[in-house]
């Protein structure tokens, strides 16, 4: 016959009794090097040849997992630079602070196996080391004479890596007509680098006046 209505009630208090633990499930607890670090399963198995997927989504013998006491996955490695690896598998963006290493990032991602991660923190070591290696910016000046009434035009029209430094007054050398035309110096420059093999290009006809 149909079930009692004190039986029905007991079975939805049982399947309510097993809701939480359900819900609880899909959190993961990491203790990385003494540090404890909190995760979702999504999270963690976004990269799905990652040690931290196969650590929390294929939890067998084959890696032979350890929890502590208090059921948290036991991972012997420094915490310091894990914060980079979660928050790129929480939303794909590598960020490191200034005060870390890249190469240290660069050391945990390869130890996770997280490929995409690797890629992008070796660019980055990349691009620091061109930086470095470029040394200080050094720039080139010109002095550049020209009348009042071209001064806009060559400031405005001036291209190819040149910018205005200072404008200085040397009077008016010129008679035109009943007017005179103020005369000035105007310094531009542009960074050294700009240019191929250390030689430094000449102004285009539009920088020059």
């Amino acid at each position: 016959g149909p079930p009692s209505p004190r039986a029905a009630g007991a079975a939805a208090g049982s399947a309510g009794a097993l809701s939480p633990p359900a819900a609880a499930s899909k959190w993961v607890r990491l203790n990385v090097g003494g540090t404890y670090f909190v995760s979702t399963r999504q999270t963690l198995c976004r990269e799905p040849k990652s040690f931290l997927c196969r650590l929390c989504c294929q939890d067998g013998p084959e890696l032979g997992s350890d929890k502590d006491e208090t059921g948290a996955y036991l991972i012997d490695r420094d915490p310091t630079y894990f914060g980079p690896i979660l928050n790129y598998l929480r939303h794909g963006k590598l960020i490191i602070n200034k005060e870390l290493a890249e190469e240290g990032v660069l050391e945990e991602a390869e130890f996770y196996n997280i490929a995409s991660l690797v890629r992008l923190v070796k660019e980055r070591i990349r691009d620091n080391e061109n930086r470095t290696s470029q040394g200080p910016v050094k720039h080139v000046y010109r002095v550049l004479q020209c009348q009042e009434e071209e001064l806009t035009q060559m400031v405005s029209t001036m291209s190819d890596g040149w910018k205005f430094e200072q404008l200085i007054s040397i009077g008016s050398s010129y008679n035109y007509g009943n007017e005179d035309q103020a005369e000035f110096l105007c310094v531009v420059s542009r960074e050294l680098n700009n240019s191929t093999n250390g030689i430094v290009k000449e102004p285009s006809e539009k920088a020059k006046v």
